[in-house]
């Protein structure tokens, strides 16, 4: 994951300005090169806001998956951004500071969020947590990562203008682990009412926010099922 990623962990490529669109531009170059068919794409937290940007500016995908994330400018997006326990949205997004004050203590600040939002902290492992820490211990891939925080913003406006265009007939599944909180329907409303016609959601059981890391077998037997259908 940390290998694909521009500007991060192993990644050879240049960071993008961390917009979505772009992003979703550097997976489109990786699926041109690889070049994949029948291809269903998954994307996590902020790799969900990547596989939306995705989803409608290219018409290659049989199938998308977006897990545990809301998406700038859909609803319920307003009424996140509102939630006092997503403080580090915020925070991210001031420019120079969080690298200033995360350099050099990343993997405490890393355990913080994976100990606060996971039904169990144990599922994330300490192989795990160190690996991910390593993959941002850089200047560059701190910032990097920051940036998709910083440019929300225009992810939302990007993403309210693409409501005004053709639907989009892709099947789209949204999942959410159990514990993550928030209500799945305000969720899937919030996509069908900006233009994803086929939307279907499943809660993922005994996970919070990491559901990959903590639920693997079921939340890739949700996955395997829809695609099935």
């Amino acid at each position: 994951m940390t290998r694909a990623v521009p500007g991060i962990g192993e990644s050879t490529g240049g960071a993008t300005d961390g917009s979505k669109r772009q992003l979703a531009a550097a997976v489109r170059g990786l699926v041109e090169t690889m070049d994949l068919q029948d291809l269903t794409l998954v994307g996590q937290d902020v790799g969900g806001m990547v596989t939306y940007a995705y989803l409608r500016t290219f018409p290659d995908l049989r199938q998308a998956v977006i897990m545990d994330v809301v998406i700038p400018g859909i609803d319920p997006w307003e009424q996140v951004l509102r939630n006092p326990y997503l403080w580090h949205f915020a925070f991210h997004s001031i420019p120079e500071l969080p690298e200033m004050l995360v350099q050099g203590h990343l993997r405490e600040y890393s355990d913080y969020f994976y100990d606060a939002i996971s039904a169990d902290p144990a599922k994330i492992t300490a192989e795990a947590r160190a690996h991910y820490a390593q993959a941002y211990s850089t200047d560059s891939a701190l910032t990097a990562g920051f940036n998709w925080y910083r440019t929300f913003a225009g992810d939302a406006r990007v993403n309210k203008e693409a409501t005004g265009q053709a639907p989009t007939a892709t099947r789209l599944l949204y999942l959410r682990g159990e514990n993550e909180g928030g209500h799945l329907e305000d969720y899937l409303g919030g996509l069908r009412a900006a233009g994803i016609l086929q939307v279907e959601g499943a809660v993922v059981p005994n996970a919070g926010h990491f559901t990959q890391e903590e639920a693997p077998e079921d939340t890739w037997r949700l996955i395997a099922d829809c695609a099935a259908d």
